[in-house]
């Protein structure tokens, strides 16, 4: 397959195709024909969730992912020939502040900010498949990535000795090597028994605790101070840091791993050395 980039300014060439995600309506953002003739289309855009949760902050969380998503899957509906396939980012936000539950795809929704707006992004997928495309919703975890992402803010405090549990460290947190994300999207892509949501997490979920334990192991610090609720509050506002960094959420691969799936990076500690 050859890549073809949806960009936001003008394409520079026949390697991309300028879009307005958020255009209303939909149908004005992209062109149908301009997305015609593709084997499969994969979605990943949206504004960070990292940062301070101001009324325009989300907004733009939202607004980047059901609109852009809704752009994207109509020009798609509408696209002939269509694509057999589209691979399009949710997250494990989906299920909420859930304790020790253990959640696969079966598991409903839960409540709060990002349930509501990963339940709105999925349904603008919808649209996709309502034409008959195979439509994926990937529900990613907390990605680990060498180039950014959580793990990218975490490494300084960590590498200065200053890293530890959040909160009360009690609470699961469901990750994936950046690696594992981009065989999910290929498994996607290529297995037709895959459709509708998709947890993309490793299989292996740790409390917050062990997890700031492991990260600190590996880089050879101790992980000895906490980091209080009130001090993510004051950072980032109660509602992201309860809902970013708080929250509980056991999540399990089933379909992926039911679809034969092998992860390169199912134990944490292997992850993280592969990455720092």
């Amino acid at each position: 397959m050859e890549p073809v980039r949806l960009v936001r300014g003008p394409a520079r060439g026949p390697g991309e195709i300028s879009w307005n995600p958020s255009a209303e309506p939909p149908g004005a953002g992209l062109a149908s024909s301009a997305v015609a003739g593709f084997d499969a289309a994969i979605h990943l855009a949206g504004e960070s969730v990292v940062g301070r949760w101001t009324a325009a902050k989300k907004n733009a969380i939202r607004d980047s992912r059901v609109l852009g998503t809704r752009t994207l899957a109509t020009a798609l509906a509408h696209a002939d020939p269509k694509p057999k396939v589209l691979v399009c980012a949710s997250a494990i936000g989906f299920y909420g502040d859930r304790g020790d539950e253990v959640l696969t795809e079966e598991s409903a929704s839960g409540r709060g900010f990002l349930p509501e707006v990963c339940r709105e992004w999925e349904e603008a997928s919808r649209i996709a498949a309502a034409a008959g495309i195979r439509t994926v919703n990937l529900r990613i975890g907390l990605v680990l990535s060498a180039s950014g992402g959580a793990l990218g803010k975490m490494l300084m405090p960590f590498k200065l000795g200053l890293g530890g549990r959040m909160g009360s460290g009690g609470q699961w947190w469901s990750w994936v090597h950046i690696n594992d994300i981009v065989g999910g999207i290929e498994q996607a892509l290529h297995t037709e028994s895959l459709a509708g949501p998709v947890n993309m997490v490793a299989p292996n979920p740790l409390r917050n605790a062990e997890f700031t334990r492991t990260l600190a192991s590996v880089l050879g610090r101790p992980a000895i101070f906490p980091v209080p609720r009130f001090a993510l509050a004051l950072a980032f506002g109660k509602l992201a840091a309860d809902e970013l960094f708080l929250s509980s959420q056991q999540v399990k691969p089933a379909k992926l791993q039911m679809s034969g799936y092998r992860f390169q990076f199912g134990e944490l500690r292997a992850a993280l050395e592969s990455l720092v």
